[in-house]
């Protein structure tokens, strides 16, 4: 295996990027160039990037590892812990073990910690590395970062997915529900697809999204709008996003982005209008969104890093993320 380095994204290697992103084992949008691109044009501005390439013997790019300075002698992957929910080496599947065995040697002397946020407990990354890491004086530490809310989705309909469900949280669910149709006659869910779509509504649901809580108005700055408003039309060119919107009299009352991968929708962002928040606009439009899915026969529902309460209700299994740190061994 061979490593290149380079100190910057080029955008005509964008297909070689996302034809490796592809062949991956577990893929993900977070790992292929439109998000990673994107993300390094606004998060990673002004800072040092090392992005590592790998070969082999006959040339052919088999592993990214895309590195932004974070802090002084600590580089992380680009993608960052507060945007992205699934990072990791992009590798071809088959290739990851030689690939990171060649990634530590070619930096076992450099004193430079990497940090990895955000890799699937899945990944060869967190079985494999450990051991390569020991074999080049490395260590590489594996903890749990947080964890994953993943619905399997029924292939026949809404009613047999309700059905699957808890008496509890199907009386809940179904409650709300009734309760949002008669308070709210008027209300629908609407989705928008497409690149001119979202972008012209995207200011719906960045609207929404800071009226939510004071916490994502403080995460909606400047920085992550100018991301939304670049990447998301961008991966909406290529299918991969959606914008949900819950609407009623006097406009929307709920909102999410959902990206969607491999038979995968998945929650990623979200919105609503807080004085509507009795008639549980969320989980109604929630409702919604899960039940297009089954229609379109996805296999899956992934809400995404967070075990918040309203995610549980639905009865999704837990999946592991880890963050992986790698230095030289004490």
């Amino acid at each position: 295996m061979k490593i290149e380095c380079a100190d910057h994204l080029d955008a005509s290697e964008a297909a070689a990027w996302d034809a490796v992103a592809d062949a991956a084992r577990l893929r993900s949008p977070f790992l292929g160039w439109t998000w990673q691109s994107h993300w390094a044009e606004v998060f990673a501005e002004g800072r040092r990037l090392d992005v590592r390439h790998v070969r082999d013997a006959d040339g052919r790019l088999v592993a990214i590892l895309p590195l932004c300075e974070t802090a002084p002698g600590a580089l992380e992957l680009l993608g960052g812990a507060e945007v992205s929910d699934y990072l990791d080496l992009i590798a071809v599947a088959g290739h990851e073990d030689d690939a990171w065995a060649a990634l530590l040697a070619s930096r076992a002397a450099d004193g430079v910690r990497w940090i990895l946020h955000a890799v699937p407990a899945a990944s060869p990354t967190v079985r494999a590395l450990p051991g390569l890491a020991a074999t080049v004086g490395l260590a590489a530490d594996v903890t749990l970062e947080e964890r994953c809310p993943v619905l399997g989705l029924p292939s026949s309909s809404w009613e047999t997915y309700l059905a699957s469900l808890s008496g509890k949280h199907r009386h809940e669910l179904t409650r709300k529900i009734r309760r949002f149709e008669r308070e709210a006659p008027d209300g629908r869910a609407v989705v928008v697809r497409g690149p001119d779509a979202v972008a012209a509504r995207l200011g719906d649901f960045l609207a929404l999204h800071r009226r939510s809580r004071v916490g994502k108005a403080k995460f909606m700055d400047e920085r992550m709008e100018r991301f939304f408003r670049a990447a998301l039309p961008a991966l909406a060119a290529c299918d991969g996003i959606a914008l949900w919107f819950l609407e009623a009299a006097g406009g929307p009352v709920a909102s999410f982005v959902c990206l969607e991968w491999d038979g995968t929708v998945g929650l990623y962002n979200s919105g609503f209008a807080p004085e509507r928040a009795a008639l549980s606009p969320g989980l109604v439009l929630l409702s919604h969104v899960i039940r297009d899915a089954i229609a379109r026969g996805r296999a899956r529902f992934d809400f995404l890093r967070g075990e918040e309460r309203y995610k549980l209700e639905f009865e999704p299994r837990l999946q592991d993320v880890h963050r992986v740190v790698i230095e030289p061994s004490a």
